[in-house]
């Protein structure tokens, strides 16, 4: 996996408040914005099946801000957390609090300036919605903690970044049916696989610092049961479709998902770190495709 080739500037003196900006950019991952996509893209289905293709702009608006910034938030509290960590890390030797860019207590400044403007956003909504995101931002900062003490970090994460989909339709019908659940519990299946997949990367590295994950919980096992979630999740997002009545698009976007995960399993299947990276990117495509199958099924 490449890494950015960047100049490293230790924090041993003042700074331009350029510099300082640009350090809290990268803090925030706003050079590698995956993060934010993956994290949009079940939000962005979930307001198309609730809103039935017509959602209101001003509440899609408020969710990909709120993405955005929840997203940003989320990579400032886990660089905190990880702060004695990754530096040990091949991948994450370069993060702006690992070669003293930025203090720690300025990260969790930054966490929560940007959660307050979230919250901000959020008070745009329902009191239901409003209410339902103090679990959103709760776990956003408890994940970065969870690999200290459990292997299913990426649980907590799924959960995290699948919690936009009830909040969706809380906010657009106030109410969150059956069908929602459903649609959460296939958003959690996903970052199960794409941040498994992610982990493989630094499986090496975090073994020998103690540090959890599901890639190694998994252990030689891994692509299988990342198989049997890709199937689980494909299933989950076939029933979705057959409740909410979606037609040939939306299926043919599943089609397509599909092919995506066997290319996965491809990436994945030397569980070389560059290729294991390349998978977890892949999954940016996965969740585009299924929000165009939406769109053009409700369009056509």
């Amino acid at each position: 996996m490449n890494q950015p080739q960047i100049k490293v500037r230790l924090n041993t003196g003042p700074v331009s408040l350029r510099d300082r900006l640009a350090s809290y950019a990268l803090l925030v991952r706003l050079n590698r914005p995956i993060g934010i996509l993956l994290l949009l893209w079940p939000a962005l289905w979930a307001l198309w099946i609730a809103g039935e293709g017509q959602p209101s702009w001003g509440v899609t608006l408020i969710f990909m801000l709120g993405v955005a910034l929840m997203r940003s938030a989320g990579c400032a509290i886990n660089d905190y957390a990880d702060r004695e960590f990754d530096g040990q890390v091949a991948r994450t030797q370069l993060r702006p609090l690992a070669i003293g860019l930025i203090r720690p207590k300025e990260a969790l400044w930054v966490f929560v300036v940007l959660s307050l403007i979230a919250f901000g956003l959020v008070l745009l909504l329902n009191w239901q919605t409003v209410l339902m995101s103090f679990v959103a931002v709760t776990m956003a900062a408890v994940y970065p903690f969870m690999k200290r003490y459990t292997h299913l970090p990426q649980l907590v994460l799924g959960v995290a970044f699948g919690w936009a989909v009830p909040m969706a339709f809380m906010a657009l019908n106030e109410q969150v049916p059956p069908v929602a659940w459903l649609l959460f519990f296939a958003a959690v299946l996903w970052a199960l696989i794409y941040d498994t997949e992610y982990a493989m990367v630094d499986r090496e590295d975090d073994l020998k610092i103690g540090v959890k994950s599901t890639a190694i919980l998994f252990g030689h096992h891994d692509r299988w049961i990342i198989g049997l979630l890709q199937l689980a999740m494909l299933a989950l997002l076939v029933v979705v479709g057959v409740r909410v009545g979606l037609g040939l698009y939306y299926y043919l976007a599943l089609g397509m998902g599909a092919a995506l995960f066997l290319r996965q399993q491809y990436l994945i299947s030397e569980r070389d770190p560059n290729g294991c990276f390349d998978a977890f990117l892949d999954n940016n495509s996965f969740g585009m495709v299924i929000f165009i199958g939406l769109l053009l099924d409700y369009l056509l």
